[in-house]
């Protein structure tokens, strides 16, 4: 069943919005607003900011890249959105030195370099802008217990998915299983560890499912179904993901329940990135979802305004 078709969502301006509260109109009653910071002009900021970062990437340049982080995140295209996450935009400016002075390069991280990693935190601070009134999933046994997750298994089965997922394997036989599997067939599936919780929360599904079809309907038969690396977090599991080397953002939209990674390198064996890049990029287009290109996988949250239409899509293809 085709879920309600997308809302134009809001589209950035041309300039960069102001952290002043809006003001009121004449002889209109009732509380003032604050201005949304403007998505579009902020993305661009980032891109300025990583050219300048690329090049004072090297070891010497420590100071250097300090002052120009201190004085770059002023803007107000990049302060207004780092304003407006929990952290504030000292802490969110503290905490992106602090990644910096840590990175260590290794294969298992998404940021393959100092500029990718300020890349990744710049923009996964929309996420957290968007859902900073969010609680967050502390544990994993908070978001095996959650009641606003689904469990994905449970939908499977009932052919209620239009996408794929891994789940991680829970012992050593299992993990023997998989790596024999990985052997013998390399190219039937991405290389990806799985789901740690193959829970999801129901507006995601609808995203994911609807975000599907689009994909099978603009890619050649016999195209795999769009393939889902990573879904709900907890704070437990992102401090692990930390440990083992990965580029695993605090705060996180994934420990809210509201960002995945979509697996795009592997369709590139298919002909098929692209398409599914440029369905991504319209999405965000359109301000319903915030996109990060993490290499392999596509980080993707989505974002509170398309949250009410898509719950109300899930129920719909559920039929409740």
């Amino acid at each position: 069943m085709r879920v309600p078709s997308r809302s134009p969502g809001g589209r950035s301006g041309p300039t960069a919005a102001s952290t002043a509260p809006a003001r009121r109109l004449p002889g209109r009653p009732g509380p003032m607003q604050v201005t949304e910071p403007d998505l579009a002009a902020y993305r661009e900021a980032v891109a300025d900011l990583l050219v300048e970062v690329g090049a004072l990437a090297d070891a010497p340049s420590v100071a250097a890249r300090q002052v120009l982080i201190d004085d770059r995140l002023r803007e107000p295209a990049l302060a207004a959105v780092l304003d407006a996450t929990p952290q504030g935009f000292l802490g969110a400016r503290e905490t992106l030195l602090l990644e910096m002075a840590r990175y260590q390069p290794n294969t298992r991280s998404s940021a393959q370099d100092l500029t990718a990693l300020v890349r990744i935190y710049l923009l996964s601070r929309i996420d957290i802008m968007w859902w900073r009134d969010t609680p967050t999933f502390l544990t994993d046994d908070q978001v095996q217990g959650s009641t606003d997750l689904v469990d994905l298994e449970w939908l499977r089965r009932r052919d209620l998915l239009g996408f794929r997922y891994r789940e991680q394997p829970a012992n050593v036989v299992g993990r023997g299983w998989q790596a024999v599997r990985r052997r013998l067939r390399p190219d039937a599936s991405p290389r990806t560890a799985g789901l740690l919780a193959r829970r999801a929360r129901r507006e995601v599904v609808a995203l994911l499912n609807d975000l599907a079809r689009e994909f099978a309907a603009a890619t050649p038969p016999g195209t795999p179904p769009l393939w889902v690396t990573s879904l709900t977090r907890s704070v437990e599991h992102q401090h692990r993901l930390r440990r083992l080397g990965y580029a695993a953002m605090l705060p996180s939209g994934h420990c809210v329940g509201y960002a995945m990674d979509v697996e795009m390198t592997w369709f590139a064996r298919y002909g098929v990135r692209d398409t599914l890049a440029a369905l991504l990029l319209e999405r965000q287009q359109a301000g319903e979802i915030n996109v990060i290109d993490e290499g392999q996988a596509w980080h993707v949250c989505l974002a509170p305004a398309a949250g009410r239409r898509l719950r109300r899509a899930y129920e719909v293809e559920m039929g409740l």
